[in-house]
């Protein structure tokens, strides 16, 4: 094999779909102003008291030039049409012209943690209700991983190499680590890397509500009438996540490509750092999430007192909370007071699969305008006394590097640092 370019990496633009915003630029705005995106679930009925969700307002396929009701009835699969709009923000925001030239060397790589799950649900109902042959014949492209990647290139028109990185709610950490490596050794000059989910079915809920991972809504509860309040990460109270549909896209490119395109570059990748727990499917292991950390900003080439910022996994459970800030004392001691630590999971709820590269945007946004975005909801736990979670307003803050961490169910781990330029 040819030797790597050892090339530098940028991220040159983003879009997203949360439930703060059906674009990055909404739900930027919403995230500055400490508003969360929580309700009541409305897409569909459940029974259990995890009915709190994070769902995206306004959001209607219809109203794409791509999508007609033949489209929006083939394509059941609800994160084919957010992967395909939420690239296209990603690309007009990188100011990124797919043409000759750049379409070839252009990759998507677009992680889920749950795939075509609601398509799976429509044809089983057909099938036991309305026979076998109701059975659509798109139901398997529908739950292919790489479609949505596939489906986003039709539209847009690169033809450099498409797949789906699959780490659960790690994905989209693992899409712009490898999207950065591909770049950095040449075997594309951009990268479309991120994750899509749309998890909001009665099954899905349920199953997240009986492993106890999802938050309940109880009578005594702040969130009962407040349904806003219900992601809490690191806070006394806090009792699960609040599961969220939601896709982020960040445009990775070449520094070459920066400079010859006139792009802009906001911010640099600059560590990876990937391991597994080999432990238990969903329980943490200390040992190798620090590993992961230690070795981002090992391969970032700078020291863990350089890291001015750290966007947690922060999901809001007990257990995951509580291992997530030992790492980080681990790693950076006591110096660890002085890093602001925000969990976005606190405004946009969990969105698997898509949630890290939705993080990434919002913390390279910030970083850029010298803010760290709150931790909301917040309300202080005595066994994280020494830690800055940046609680309850967006605060101003200059840095030039931040860490991003994402994990996930089966025990994977992966953790980024950025620069900012």
């Amino acid at each position: 094999m040819r030797a790597p370019k050892n090339r530098r990496v940028f991220v040159a633009g983003y879009g997203a779909a949360t439930p703060l915003g059906n674009t990055f630029a909404q739900t930027w705005q919403k995230a500055v102003a400490g508003r969360a995106g929580f309700r009541k679930i409305t897409k569909c009925q459940v029974t259990t008291r995890s009915n709190i969700v994070g769902e995206i307002p306004d959001w209607n396929p219809l109203e794409f030039d791509f999508v007609n009701r033949k489209e929006e009835a083939v394509w059941n699969a609800d994160y084919v049409f957010l992967t395909m709009q939420v690239c296209r923000e990603a690309l007009t925001s990188a100011g990124l012209e797919i043409n000759n030239e750049t379409g070839p060397r252009t990759a998507c790589l677009i992680g889920s943690a749950l795939n075509g799950s609601d398509s799976f649900r429509v044809a089983m109902d057909n099938y036991v209700n309305r026979g076998p042959l109701k059975v659509s014949p798109y139901l398997l492209p529908n739950l292919c991983a790489n479609l949505p990647a596939g489906k986003a290139g039709m539209l847009l028109g690169f033809t450099g190499p498409i797949f789906s990185p699959q780490g659960a709610c790690a994905s989209a950490n693992h899409a712009i680590a490898l999207g950065a490596r591909m770049i950095r050794d040449g075997d594309c000059d951009f990268v479309l890397a991120g994750g899509a989910e749309t998890c909001l079915v009665p099954e899905i809920i349920q199953g997240f509500a009986n492993m106890q991972a999802t938050f309940k809504a109880k009578p005594d509860d702040r969130a009962w009438a407040d349904p806003s309040q219900a992601s809490r990460p690191f806070s006394i109270d806090r009792r699960g996540f609040i599961l969220s549909e939601g896709a982020g896209v960040v445009v990775l490119a070449a520094a070459e490509m920066v400079r010859s395109l006139g792009l802009t570059a906001r911010a640099e990748v600059m560590g990876i750092g990937w391991t597994s727990d080999a432990l238990h499917f969903t329980r943490p292991n200390s040992e190798t999430v620090t590993r992961a950390i230690n070795q981002a900003i090992y391969d970032a080439e700078i020291e863990p007192d350089n890291i001015g910022s750290i966007n947690a996994h922060g999901t809001s459970t007990l257990m995951g909370d509580s291992t997530e800030i030992d790492c980080l004392r681990a790693v950076f001691g006591a110096k660890l007071t002085d890093i602001p630590i925000t969990a976005n999971k606190s405004q946009i709820g969990h969105t698997l699969g898509a949630s890290a590269a939705i993080e990434a945007a919002m913390s390279i946004e910030a970083m850029g305008k010298g803010l760290v975005l709150p931790t909301i909801n917040h309300i202080a736990d005595p066994a994280f006394s020494d830690i800055d979670v940046v609680p309850n307003e967006t605060r101003k803050h200059n840095y030039e590097f931040f860490l991003s961490n994402s994990f996930g169910f089966g025990g994977t781990n992966c953790c980024l640092v950025f620069r900012g330029v």
